[in-house]
């Protein structure tokens, strides 16, 4: 669990920086990709881990920039990147200017239990990982780059003159 502000903004900070990797290499075309018919899109994925931000941290009382909940998925990746830049810099710029390390401690009805703020923070940071992680398999199969995130990926051995680990 999250247990301070400063431990706060420094790991979504590096997560709001892999997650922009990411979007970056979304194209609009690619978008609509889906592995199954009944699958999320690349977009719908992207979107999702953006407006996560802003409907998580209302249950705390926080007023996030960005879209609102019922806006459907854009058909430009530049606009959900702009989107998701919004609502990462606002929420961190809130925390770190309302919330203290005390507020931390503060308990919110979230989905039905009683959460701390700071298991909050640190399962928004887990889900937009895991979603993160489920766009990555996405845009492989969408023929899309992949970034690397915690390490390179296997399209960056080769820039850096090395093979890719065999598997």
């Amino acid at each position: 669990m999250i247990s301070g502000i400063d431990e706060f903004a420094f790991h979504w900070s590096q997560e709001v920086e892999a997650t922009q990797k990411v979007f970056k290499h979304l194209t609009d075309a690619s978008l609509s990709h889906a592995v199954t018919p009944d699958g999320r899109t690349l977009g719908r994925l992207a979107w999702h881990i953006t407006l996560s931000i802003g409907e998580m941290m209302s249950r705390t009382g926080l007023h996030i920039a960005g879209p609102g909940q019922d806006e459907p998925v854009p058909t430009s990746a530049k606009a959900i990147f702009r989107a998701y830049n919004d609502a990462a810099l606002s929420l961190l710029e809130q925390i770190k200017s309302t919330w203290t390390n005390a507020t931390l401690q503060v308990e919110d009805d979230m989905y039905g239990e009683r959460w701390k703020r700071g298991t909050t923070l640190t399962v928004l940071i887990f889900h937009q990982i895991h979603h993160r992680g489920q766009m990555t398999v996405v845009m492989r199969h969408a023929g899309l780059s992949v970034p690397g995130v915690y390490g390179p990926a296997r399209d960056e051995w080769s820039v850096m003159g090395m093979a890719p680990p065999v598997v």
